[in-house]
């Protein structure tokens, strides 16, 4: 009695939320979907809306009739919504295909209500004719029972969730009846009313045999159907009762008026809870769903949904696997010890034998397990009650809004008031005390955590002392069992800490290093991840937790590893080790489990403690299959050769060998997979370390071409450009084989590819510039080419042998493409590169007339290396009047401008070995004395002093020329000089300077 009585003057702890505002016409019907998130809602104007309350998203609506749609409801079994409305019809749509499937006349007035039977396939209907229907889809929708009785409009109907063949209708003729299936009487009629009566329903839960109705005379009504007498009225509306409801999940009743207003009343002791007013106007309609805590309210102006209360069942688990929890105020005991083990399947519901402990005195919201499992603690309505376990009986009790164990499984604190806690010991009060900054909520664990507005706060469990405050808004703390490791978990994402309790010692002998918050040294950081916990245990080192997007993952090192992707959202309970397995319940009291197994916790918890001897005897019991999640693991604490010993995932290994540079173990492995991407990776690892060989053959086992073509030019290996040439080719790999041959100076092979892969207008222009002669051939195929997409373009390119105006020089360019096909058949060493002049200031053209001017009257001048002399070049330059070049120096023509410069020569000179990787630079001789016109007229002053003195001639030695040889040539100079022809009309022929001339 005592009990009872303290129960009814703590208020129920409540959570209510809105979760969706949805504004429309007045909504007369509001309808909750079991599986989707679904608020239906049926309108005065005669649509029907549903909408998303998660995404806050309006996603079907029907256009059923132009008068006001009064009743609507799910049957999911169907996919159907069915309405009832003005017009005297009632409709049946397919929510999924909104496609109208069925519609008849119901009844010749108004039709007010539906309800659907939760077995059978029927719909009871009831209307302004003062009649129920009962109809069967099955056969047609034929009407298998009227319903006679009642001297006024039919407002509501309810079938009997306890008995499904009997049902209740609320009448204006101010009764409510109770009917049986079968029978066109009514059983009884349940009178006390003094106006019309518009709703009523069922009692859901426990034994108790209620009915409740709501009036136009303000009042609301409990009857006893069995004894059929009022139990209770509930007074305080201000306006007519248009809409009741048992909540089928909470001890709560609810009631709708047309005052506006939603009262929440708790359902054993009649008290008012809260009253909610959403400013929409008058309440027309409550919407509730079994195994939801959501309501939907229907209002003139919209509808609402809220959430009451937490989903997060009542349920405990021991270490030993004996379950309790609480059904509404029932209390049930279940046990996994008679579970097959070995029969169990990850995510399958458990067989659980259930049995009944008994009834609460209070309705459970939290149900909880003392550490060692003796004793478990039900709290609910501000109060607490301590039970034995094994046989329910009553150990202790009171008024707590808060209660939380402590580690040691004799001692718990509870929170009183937002200011006020108590600590208990063996179940008597030890101590009471007022935290500084005030008490929101407390946690338990190896230190008493106490939430406030200034954040976390632990204190000793023994002397109430402040250990730690930390500035942080906590939702749920979580201690591991040695007291070690601490989980703080907000809202949206947890970190991961370690008490050091020497440190709190040692503070405890020098208060000065004690601050106002706390020893600072108290906690270290591990780790913080951005993710909400949802529930959370520790197993040794390991955090196991789910979160907000039904995933369950372990924390471990800083590594997540993800045990499963949840269907739905579940609720930890507990870790059996013997079992290997994991267990969670979901608010269905559905048990599930996971396997997890205790070898890998083990491991990674002795890693972690850097116990390796435990490591290392623990790792021959972790099963194969299970030994890359290990090396994951040990990869990511550092140890990334003991990740590849232990690793049995190739690709995981390979990683790791390529991480640890191990080669050998790489090539292995990439052998073994034949993979492109693992024999490039190879290649760039052995190239980093110098080995060039094996770099090679990855490269080739990879068909990596491009990777080849930078090994080949950078080692300067012609032979192996050549073979890459070849096989680039034959794979269709165009641009490196074109490059290939391009450094080699296959110019043919070239002009080849670029015809072969269709790349006709390149091919012309690269004619053009490298190979003349082959212009004509190339012009053709482009006009062919370009004739198909347009004829008149295709007409409009000129061949040069056509058009030979607009192609100046072409004949000289031939000439100078001969001339420089000779040049690259010529291997010149790689050391000359120095020597030889650079492509960009050679003129091919100029080249090639300089040695048309010399070819009959000088040999070419060479050094020792068969490379032209520069000084003799200009020398010879001097004497001829000419721009003169040696052969070697020429480079291929450009037959736009006989001056244009060709910037990008291939290959070199001659057939470029690839130890010749620059083009000649002649003009650059190793004799730097004659680099300008004026040294070169001091050679030759020199050359014609010698001449005066009868001594040889320095010209003997360059080239052969004698001045013999000059003479000859001046003299046929002079013969061939045309005296007629000069104009000396000007001239005196008395000048003496003339003559001095």
């Amino acid at each position: 009695d005592s009990l009872l009585q303290e129960t009814s003057k703590m208020p129920l702890r409540l959570d209510i939320k809105r979760r969706l505002t949805a504004r429309s016409d007045r909504v007369k019907s509001c309808d909750l979907h079991p599986t989707e998130p679904w608020m239906l809602v049926s309108l005065y104007n005669g649509n029907v809306h549903i909408w998303n309350h998660e995404s806050q998203q309006l996603v079907k609506s029907f256009e059923v009739c132009d008068l006001p749609v009064r009743a609507s409801v799910f049957v999911p079994r169907k996919n159907w919504v069915v309405t009832g409305s003005d017009d005297m019809q009632v409709r049946v749509f397919n929510y999924n295909t909104l496609e109208r499937l069925h519609a008849f006349d119901a009844h010749s007035d108004y039709v007010r209500s539906i309800a659907v039977h939760p077995t059978q396939p029927f719909i009871l209907t009831c209307s302004d004719d003062m009649l129920i229907k009962l109809w069967n889809w099955e056969k047609n929708w034929v009407c298998q029972q009227v319903f006679e009785g009642h001297t006024h409009y039919v407002m509501e109907v309810k079938v009997n969730p306890k008995d499904n063949n009997t049902f209740a209708s609320a009448s204006l003729d101010r009764t409510v009846k109770v009917w049986q299936l079968g029978s066109a009487q009514p059983n009884f009629t349940l009178e006390g009313h003094e106006k019309g009566v518009n709703c009523v329903d069922y009692y859901m839960g426990g034994d108790k045999p209620y009915l409740i109705s709501g009036a136009d005379d303000r009042m609301v009504k409990i009857w006893d159907y069995q004894n059929k007498t009022c139990v209770q009225t509930l007074e305080g509306h201000a306006q007519n009762i248009a809409s009741v409801s048992f909540h089928p999940e909470l001890p709560i009743i609810l009631t709708g008026s047309e005052d506006g207003t939603v009262k929440i009343w708790h359902a054993n002791t009649y008290r008012l809870e809260t009253t909610l007013n959403y400013g929409l106007e008058r309440v027309w309609s409550i919407g509730v769903l079994r195994g939801s805590n959501n309501v939907a309210l229907g209002y003139d102006e919209g509808a609402i949904l809220i959430k009451l209360g937490r989903e997060e069942p009542a349920m405990s688990m021991d270490a030993g696997g004996k379950i309790i929890w609480a059904k509404h105020s029932e209390l049930q005991q279940a046990s996994l010890k008679a579970l097959e083990k070995e029969e169990i399947q990850d995510g399958e519901r458990l067989p659980l034998a259930v049995k009944d402990m008994g009834s609460c005195e209070v309705y459970p919201q939290t149900v909880q397990h003392n550490p060692n499992g003796r004793f478990v603690v039900v709290c609910g309505d501000g109060e607490y009650i301590i039970y034995t376990a094994m046989a329910l009986r009553n150990k202790s009790f009171g008024s707590a809004q808060e209660f939380v164990w402590a580690a040691d499984s004799s001692e718990y604190a509870v929170r009183e008031s937002s200011s006020s806690i108590k600590l208990f010991k063996n179940f008597k009060e030890k101590k009471s005390f007022k935290p500084e900054f005030g008490a929101e909520n407390i946690f338990g664990g190896a230190l008493l955590g106490v939430k406030s507005v200034s954040g976390l706060a632990f204190y000793d469990w023994e002397t109430q002392e402040l250990v730690r405050r930390i500035e942080i808004q906590p939702r749920v703390v979580y201690w591991s069992e040695t007291g070690e490791l601490c989980c703080i978990a907000t809202e949206d994402s947890y970190f991961i800490l370690k008490y050091q309790s020497e440190a709190v010692a040692a503070a405890a002998e020098n208060p000065e290093k004690v601050t106002e918050d706390g020893i600072e040294d108290a906690f270290d950081v591990l780790g913080e991840v951005s993710e909400t916990v949802k529930t959370g245990l520790w197993v040794g080192d390991c955090f196991i937790y789910t979160n907000s997007v039904n995933r369950l993952n372990y924390y471990v090192g800083g590594e997540i590893v993800t045990v499963s992707h949840l269907d739905r959202t579940m609720y930890l309970l507990g870790y059996i080790p013997q079992d290997n397995r994991l267990y969670l319940g979901d608010k269905e009291l559905n048990v599930v489990s996971f396997q997890l197994l205790l070898s890998v916790l083990e491991y990674q918890t002795a890693v972690m403690r850097r116990d390796f001897d435990t490591a290392d005897r623990v790792l021959p019991t972790v099963p194969k299959e299970q030994r890359t999640r290990v090396a994951h693991f040990l990869e990511k604490q550092g140890f990334k050769k003991q990740a590849l010993a232990v690793s049995s995932d190739a690709e995981h290994k390979f990683d790791l060998a390529i991480q640890l540079g191990d080669l050998d173990c790489a090539y292995t492995l990439a052998k073994e997979s034949a993979s492109e991407q693992k024999w490039k990776q190879l290649a760039e690892l052995a190239t980093s370390q110098a080995k060039f060989e094996l770099a090679q053959q990855c490269l080739h086992e990879a068909q990596d071409h491009g990777g080849l073509l930078l090994l080949a030019t950078a080692a300067g290996n012609a032979d192996m450009v050549a073979k890459l040439g070849l096989q680039a080719d034959q794979a269709g790999k165009h641009n490196v084989s074109f490059l290939s041959y391009f450094l080699l100076g296959d110019l043919e092979r070239c002009l080849e590819i670029l015809l072969t892969s269709n790349r006709i207008p390149e091919a012309a222009f690269f004619a053009r510039t490298y190979l003349p002669s082959e212009i004509s051939r190339v012009v053709e195929m482009w006009r062919v080419q370009l004739g198909k997409v347009n004829e008149k373009a295709g007409q409009s390119l000129a061949d040069p042998k056509d058009y030979a105006n607009l192609f100046p020089d072409y004949e000289a360019s031939l000439q100078a493409q001969q001339m420089l096909a000779k040049e690259r058949t010529k291997v010149i060493p790689a050391e000359d590169w120095k020597e030889i002049m650079a492509n960009y200031e050679r003129k091919p053209l100029e080249e090639l007339n300089a040695l048309a001017d010399e070819e009959e009257m000088i040999d070419e001048v060479l050094d020792d290396k068969d490379h032209p002399i520069a000084g003799a070049i200009g020398l010879r330059e001097e004497l001829t009047g000419g721009n003169f070049e040696s052969d070697d120096e020429t480079e291929e023509v450009s037959p736009d401008d006989e001056t244009e410069e060709v910037s990008h020569r291939p290959g070199g000179e001659g057939r470029a070995s690839m130890d010749c990787s620059v083009e000649a630079d002649n003009d650059n001789d190793v004799d730097k004395d004659y680099n300008s016109e004026e040294d070169l007229d001091k050679l030759l002053d020199e050359e014609l002093d010698d001449l005066d003195i009868g001594e040889p001639s320095k010209l003997d030695t360059v080239g052969g020329i004698t001045t013999e040889d000059l003479e000859a040539e001046l003299e046929m100079d002079l013969d061939n000089l045309k005296l007629d022809d000069i104009d000396t009309t000007d001239v005196n022929l008395d000048d003496e300077e003339l003559l001095e001339d």
